[in-house]
């Protein structure tokens, strides 16, 4: 009986294949399995095959914004757990520089103080004490970032993100930034590269969802109007129309400065709680400048916001319209005041400007952490795709 191909039953010189021809026949199967490996990894992906996880990105803060060059120390976010973003590398630790795709540039940090960029890639980096220099006026401070442009050149592909949540009229050093040095813009403004507002409404899926209840209990509801201020400045608008306002109904108002009651930060929603109204003030008005006096002092607090801010038609972009009283509404102050008087004795009329809780809830986000993991984010999809910022006070302060 014939023995198998290479069994237990082949001896040497019976009907087994030979040492060698097993030999030929192995790397003859292993070239095979690198010729069709190959040229699998030059096709594109079936489509039916899931995507592999995100590539890792790196991201590098260059200063933990208002701490200046004097970081904290506490450790980056976890984006997978905190915002479901997977696949990012985040680093305060200037030494990563030559790895990082992307590097956050904090406006206020990157204007006040003396300069301080990131060296020509392949430059080694001094020490901190000897990055000391001179603090520079806009005219110096625009020659080196002329010079920086001009000197590069950078890690490979890496991005360099101008990150700035402040108004144009708090944002001083624009003019002395030269055109082409950030790639991507991260900000407020709905047309940034990275847009990232100070907070959003997203449909609800469960009534625990922020704010919970259809409708604030009015039971608690104690006074008529509040406002919380923290920087006060008589030529500023909303200070006039709180003066006008004030004339007409009670105001009570809360913070640091001028006439208000101090107010620690985490009794702003339970305080606001208690009133009807809340002068959701924007300390200067430009477009898309709508803070956390909306989102979270106003709408998660359960108060009916009134805006100063952009116009009525800029608002609706983000909210409904039903969702607000806008001081451009009315005529003057005591107008509006009297609106404000009739809702409370109406509150069938009161509750309508709650509609948009039946089916949203209130996103407020988290800085600095989830601006941060949104870049990394925005670099996963961006692939190769480069740009850069030609004139960036041009397009801020239009």
């Amino acid at each position: 009986m014939r023995a198998r191909w290479g069994g237990r039953g082949a001896r040497r010189g019976g009907p087994g294949l030979p040492g060698t021809h097993l030999a030929l026949l192995a790397a003859s199967l292993l070239s095979t399995v690198v010729a069709i490996y190959v040229c699998l990894k030059q096709l594109p992906p079936l489509p039916w095959a899931s995507p592999g996880p995100p590539r890792p990105v790196n991201v590098l803060l260059w200063w933990e914004p208002f701490r200046g060059r004097h970081n904290s120390g506490r450790p980056p976010p976890d984006c997978q757990r905190r915002f479901n973003i997977s696949g990012c590398v985040l680093h305060t630790d200037r030494a990563a520089y030559g790895e990082a795709q992307a590097v956050l540039f904090h406006h206020r940090d990157l204007v006040k103080g003396p300069p301080d960029w990131p060296p020509p890639w392949g430059v080694q980096m001094p020490p901190a004490e000897e990055q000391k220099v001179l603090a520079m006026d806009d005219e110096r401070q625009a020659a080196e970032a002329e010079a920086l442009a001009a000197l590069g050149p950078r890690p490979p592909g890496q991005r360099w993100v101008w990150m700035n949540f402040e108004s144009p009229s708090h944002s001083p050093g624009l003019q002395g930034l030269a055109g082409n040095i950030f790639n991507w813009t991260l900000s407020y403004r709905a047309d940034s590269d990275i847009f990232v507002p100070y907070g959003y409404l997203y449909p609800r899926t469960h009534p625990s969802e922020q704010p919970p209840g259809l409708v604030p209990p009015l039971a608690r509801k104690q006074g008529l109007v509040a406002w919380v201020v923290s920087n006060w400045d008589e030529r500023q608008a909303r200070v006039r129309y709180y003066r006008q306002l004030s004339q007409f109904v009670p105001v009570d108002v809360f913070g640091k400065a001028g006439p208000g009651q101090p107010l620690p930060d985490a009794e702003l929603v339970h305080t606001v709680a208690r009133y009807k109204f809340y002068l959701a003030f924007e300390n200067s008005q430009h477009l898309d400048y709508i803070t956390e006096k909306l989102w979270r002092n106003a709408f998660l607090a359960g108060a009916v916001p009134i805006v100063l801010g952009p116009n009525r038609t800029n608002y609706e972009r983000f909210v409904p319209s039903y969702a607000f009283i806008h001081v451009d509404d009315f005529p003057s102050a005591s107008s509006l005041a009297a609106h404000l008087q009739f809702l409370d004795r109406n509150p069938t009329a009161y509750r309508s400007y709650f509609r948009w809780r039946r089916s949203h809830a209130v996103h407020v986000t988290s800085f600095w952490d989830e601006p941060w993991c949104l870049a990394c984010q925005a670099v996963q999809k961006a692939g190769d795709q480069r740009k850069s910022v030609p004139n960036l006070a041009g397009w801020f302060q239009q």
